[in-house]
């Protein structure tokens, strides 16, 4: 039984599934969208809306959780001055995931996951 285990582990240890995820969330930011398998993408999501909602206030600290969470200069430089500011008076929901269909060689579910705005 799965009972009160939240998360997915995708067949990876800890700091391999900790990189996966920190890979997926600067390669979003940086490409604004990006095309993946719909459990990644709905993996992903709520670490790039918690990093967004951090960002809309730009404060040093702000920038050193955020360095820290991504390891990313050019990402973090582009989540605070470009993306961010887009969602300044919105509360939530700074993603859409779209399912795309399914990948040739293996029939996983793709998806595409960008920022709405």
């Amino acid at each position: 039984m799965r009972h009160r285990k939240a998360g997915r582990k995708f067949g990876r240890r800890t700091n391999a599934r900790k990189n996966l995820f920190r890979n997926l969330a600067v390669s979003l930011i940086l490409h604004e969208r990006m095309t993946t398998t719909l459990a990644k993408a709905k993996a992903v999501q709520p670490i790039v809306e918690k990093l967004v909602t951090l960002a809309r206030e730009d404060t040093d600290y702000h920038r050193r959780q955020a360095r820290a969470r991504l390891g990313d200069e050019r990402a973090v430089a582009k989540l605070f001055e470009v993306i961010a500011p887009r969602f300044v008076g919105q509360p939530g929901g700074y993603t859409r995931i779209y399912r795309i269909g399914q990948r040739r060689g293996d029939g996983a579910p793709l998806a595409l996951i960008e920022f709405i705005a």
